[in-house]
């Protein structure tokens, strides 16, 4: 494992390489919250699946620069990353809100990326059928300040804040647990004790700018895509759990229903946390796509 700085549009992104240097390349998009420690549990898994797993902070988390940013940039950021390693065609995943980034970089890269992977990503909330009303008042309120995307930024850091007391959430394992726990489903509450220490880390990191990061990722995904994702042609495997609460199974129909070549599976009895659980066969799959 390594991590390193790589300037990107004269930004700092910060890059973390695992598995195998010599594999095939996946860029990974971490959660939201999240950054690039977020499958650092499974840096076995990737070596001996054949992986070279790269994943970077997005802007304005972990170790990378504030700057604003939307799904298509990022796709592009990410494209810029896979020149910087020499590779040209590779593949994504996204878990949960990175998602929409990992299609976003099939939508810039066109035939250069090989496969998508989607775990318990969001789709297009303008399209999911009762997406927008099941978001928070803070979270709508935000949105109502789109176009202007800085106020709407500005929305999300208050939403967050009035949802939330970061700070307090991250005295420890147990207060950051409290503070998810209404949105996890029983499965996730098991994986989530078994993870609890690793994934405080990786929330402690990703914050160490504030709500900065996380807000511009709800800007870029609640908000009107910037790009049309049915007009993605590689293969699109939609991981998904028949009891999530964050990205319920009427996002993934939908994602089944418009993708040109989406494949779904749903896994009956689980929830959100699928790739703290699935991953090893989850890079086997988008490997053969």
């Amino acid at each position: 494992m390594k991590e390193y700085d790589l300037a990107i549009d004269e930004n700092r992104l910060r890059v973390r390489e695992a598995g195998d240097p010599n594999g095939e390349l996946v860029i990974h998009f971490h959660g939201t919250p999240g950054c690039r420690t977020e499958l650092a549990f499974a840096d076995d898994i990737a070596e001996v699946a054949g992986v070279r797993l790269v994943t970077f902070d997005r802007p304005g988390y972990g170790g990378s620069t504030q700057v604003p940013f939307s799904l298509t940039s990022l796709g592009a950021m990410a494209v810029q990353v896979a020149d910087h390693l020499g590779v040209d065609g590779f593949r994504t995943t996204g878990f949960s809100g990175g998602g929409p980034f990992a299609l976003a970089t099939a939508a810039s890269a066109g035939p250069r990326v090989k496969a998508v992977g989607v775990m318990s990503g969001p789709g297009p909330f303008q399209l999911v059928p009762g997406a927008l009303d099941e978001l928070s008042d803070g979270d709508k309120a935000a949105l109502q300040r789109l176009p202007d995307r800085q106020a709407a930024c500005e929305g999300f850091v208050q939403a967050l804040s009035e949802d939330m007391d970061v700070e307090q959430a991250l005295e420890n394992a147990a207060s950051l647990y409290q503070s998810f726990e209404p949105l996890l489903s029983e499965t996730d509450r098991e994986i989530w004790g078994r993870q609890s220490e690793q994934i405080l880390a990786e929330m402690r990191e990703a914050l160490t700018q504030g709500a900065w990061g996380y807000a511009w990722d709800n800007v870029a995904w609640l908000g009107p895509w910037d790009y049309d994702p049915t007009a993605v042609e590689c293969p699109v495997l939609l991981w998904y759990g028949a009891e999530d609460r964050m990205a319920p199974p009427s996002h993934a129909q939908w994602f089944a229903s418009n993708l040109r070549n989406g494949r779904l599976t749903m896994h009956k009895g689980e929830g959100h946390l699928l790739p703290f659980a699935h991953l090893e066969h989850m890079l086997k799959e988008l490997l053969s796509a």
